[in-house]
């Protein structure tokens, strides 16, 4: 059975990227959150990389995500540096608040991960309800440049007790009409040379035109849009592979 962000991956993820590891990304979204005074909100918070870093600055930020065993990470990253955010269960699409916030953010194209299209686009009208008349949505995205199927990465990790954590990842389906690939990644821990646990899972991921998304924003009820590449403020992107930053406003 394929999973998604267990056990293993979260593990991963948290060795990979750890608290605080920047990709350009948290000095830039917080010159881009200087002005905001309400609450912000990270879906699929993850391991709380970039949550704890807005925490220590005193931004007021609630995360959630679909993977339990992520929450039970970022819970443990943040109680470690004597915070307490409210972190919850859900999903980009459903969840549903009486909180209005002043900024959502949704750091290095996690966003993609909505495989379906009309899914993603209820998750960007439901970010557009839970924000404050004239509060910011800020999203990272990507157009991938490697399709290519077939073809196995390897990467491994060593944690503090001395595990080693590997993966296999494989792209296994490129639809470039409908605009996703899939990927399959196969996580293992191994102790003292000897295999421990195993995972299998899947990664969709959904890819926009540049345009195409101004355009979805635009007709959800977002305004003011400006698009950034790899964090440097109003630079239109030129190649695949780029980091896509959006900054929309909400309007009301």
């Amino acid at each position: 059975m394929f999973g998604y962000y267990n056990s293993l991956s979260s593990e991963v993820y948290d060795l990979d990227k750890p608290i605080g590891s920047s990709f350009g990304d948290i000095e830039y979204y917080t010159e881009r959150l200087a002005a905001c005074r309400g609450h912000i909100l990270e879906p699929a918070v993850g391991t709380g990389r970039m949550m704890v870093p807005l925490l220590e600055k005193g931004f007021q930020v609630d995360g959630f995500d679909v993977s339990q065993d992520m929450l039970s990470i970022c819970r443990a990253n943040c109680e470690k540096r004597g915070f307490n955010p409210t972190l919850f269960e859900a999903r980009m699409e459903t969840f549903s608040l009486e909180e209005k916030y002043g900024a959502i953010v949704i750091p290095t194209g996690t966003f993609l991960l909505i495989h379906e299209r009309e899914t993603s686009l209820q998750a960007l009208e439901n970010f557009h309800r839970h924000l404050e008349n004239g509060g910011k949505l800020i999203v990272d995205l990507f157009i991938p440049s490697e399709l290519e199927m077939g073809k196995v990465s390897t990467r491994m990790w060593e944690s503090d007790n001395g595990d080693v954590l590997t993966v296999d990842s494989t792209i296994v389906e490129v639809d470039p009409i409908k605009q996703y690939r899939v990927s399959q990644g196969r996580y293992e821990k191994w102790r003292n040379g000897k295999l421990i646990a195993t995972e299998l899972e899947r990664y969709p991921l959904r890819w926009y035109g540049v345009e195409e998304f101004r355009t979805i924003l635009e007709q959800i009820g977002f305004a003011d849009i400006h698009i950034s590449t790899d964090y440097q403020f109003d630079i239109y992107p030129t190649q695949a592979g780029q980091t896509i930053t959006f900054e929309a406003t909400a309007t009301k």
